[in-house]
């Protein structure tokens, strides 16, 4: 199974309707579909990218769906666009990491804006909420980025539970998906870079 299947799984069984999710790499709007899906009409889902040209696919996708927020901005700017109220509110949070398929390959996701954005979205976690990062270590630049994440999650306060899925035998290019859980209250202050 695809890291990216196994994050939809994941979500699917922690998102309601009504529940405040945050798509942080909106790309070609998969994923960003699929939480509008799982929230409904009375949900909100909160999508970043810094590209137009995938903020545009998106939005064709989702064919304007009220509850879908599209901000072009990267993701590091998750709290300036969340509303005040949607602290500890997020029930899900998904990073597709890497770069947009069919894009110019330069333009990719990096460890400063990445583990911001983690930070930022670790502080406004629901109890019970997940965060998915689906790492690519395959392309220039995305081995850096998976093995900051990596190591910046095993740092996390114990109140965040952190498995890593991978497949068995698969080279170190292959893409994982690392699954963070809010499990309980406390300092949920995640560094911020």
């Amino acid at each position: 199974m695809r890291a990216t299947e196994q994050a939809h799984l994941l979500i699917r069984k922690a998102v309601k309707p009504g529940d405040w999710v945050v798509d942080a790499t909106v790309g070609n709007g998969h994923d960003t579909h699929f939480l509008a899906g799982l929230v409904g009409p009375r949900g909100r889902v909160f999508g970043f990218d810094v590209q137009e040209i995938a903020l545009a696919a998106a939005a064709e996708r989702l064919g304007g769906q009220s509850q879908v927020k599209f901000i072009h901005a990267g993701h590091e700017a998750l709290e300036a666009h969340l509303p005040s109220e949607g602290h500890g509110k997020l029930a899900a949070v998904m990073f597709n990491l890497g770069y947009l398929p069919g894009a110019p390959r330069e333009i990719i996701t990096r460890s400063e804006t990445t583990l911001n954005a983690l930070g930022q979205a670790l502080n406004h976690l629901a109890i019970h909420g997940l965060v998915t990062l689906v790492v690519y270590p395959g392309h220039p630049g995305g081995d850096v980025e998976a093995a900051d994440v990596r190591s910046y999650v095993q740092q996390l306060p114990q109140i965040f539970h952190v498995t890593r899925h991978g497949q068995i035998n698969s080279p170190s290019t292959a893409p994982e998906l690392i699954v963070i859980e809010r499990q309980g209250t406390g300092s949920a202050s995640a560094r911020k870079i």
